[in-house]
């Protein structure tokens, strides 16, 4: 995916000024920034809720902005969004929260419904939850249930808004875990919409920060730290975190999913559903 040139006002208020930038296929891309920098009106453009003033989206070499919206609602079904609260429905079961997206939005059988809805389900360690429901479920598990919700239509893209805000420690750790897990397993394309910093640094791939309605510095982790921007400089020390300790962790958790990954039985990535 590319974002170039996106400019958008709303009357006098410049929101983005001309953010350009480039979204790895297959890896994590992490969005950063103050409140008020932007990152949720950016987020809206590359899902096409909302058309820039000026510039272009492209998702394989095809501009988004330019399409209609018959277009744009069959582009939207190759993203998936795990929202920040988990957004489940308390009135349904945990299969039928899973099960949503494909009653609405594909012809498949009842039995091919619940068929999709176990593999989900298993994939991220909730097998047998089906008849479970979200006022049972930890915080912990109800994200995983949301994130089985947003796999549900095997999308390309993977968008995360604001994981791990207000999670203590452990469930923080957790959903780090899931994202990376997930991201790992089935190659999706992931975004993340965030500003905890050990978080970013732990998941990753490329860190994009958003300041003034610009993207001021792109690049990987280690990038982004020697880069010497102010505004990362600061949200690196507000943070607390130390760079160092958490790239260790992280390559002790890659090797980790790599020895599992010879351990478990190969799974084809699904092609995104029409």
């Amino acid at each position: 995916m590319e974002v170039e040139d996106i400019h958008k006002r709303f009357g006098d208020n410049a929101v983005l000024r001309g953010v350009t930038f480039t979204i790895p296929r297959g890896q994590i891309t992490t969005i950063i920034g103050g409140s008020g920098s932007g990152k949720s009106v950016l987020v809206k453009h590359i899902i096409g809720l909302l058309k820039p003033d000026q510039g272009a989206i492209r998702i394989d070499g095809i501009d988004i902005a330019k399409m209609s919206d018959r277009e744009l609602t069959q582009v939207r079904r190759k993203f998936g969004m795990l929202f920040q609260h988990a957004a489940l429905f308390d009135s349904m079961s945990v299969g039928e929260n899973v099960a949503f997206p494909l009653v609405e939005h594909t012809t498949l059988s009842r039995k091919e419904i619940q068929k999709e809805v176990a593999e989900k389900l298993d994939v991220l360690g909730l097998a047998g939850t089906e008849k479970k429901w979200p006022a049972d479920l930890s915080g912990g598990m109800r994200k995983r249930v949301a994130l089985a919700r947003a796999l549900a239509m095997n999308p390309s893209f993977l968008i995360y808004d604001e994981p791990t805000t207000g999670l203590d420690p452990v469930l923080t750790k957790q959903v780090d875990e899931m994202i990376a897990d997930t991201q790992h397993r089935l190659g999706v394309t992931s975004i993340i919409i965030s500003h905890d910093m050990a978080s970013t640094f732990r998941l990753a791939h490329q860190i994009a920060m958003l300041a003034r309605g610009q993207v001021i510095v792109t690049g990987t982790p280690a990038e982004v730290v020697a880069a010497g921007v102010p505004e990362v400089d600061a949200f690196i020390a507000a943070s607390g975190v130390r760079f160092e300790e958490l790239r260790a962790q992280r390559e002790r958790d890659d090797e980790r999913r790599h020895s599992a990954d010879a351990a478990r039985p190969h799974r084809p990535v699904e092609a995104p559903r029409a």
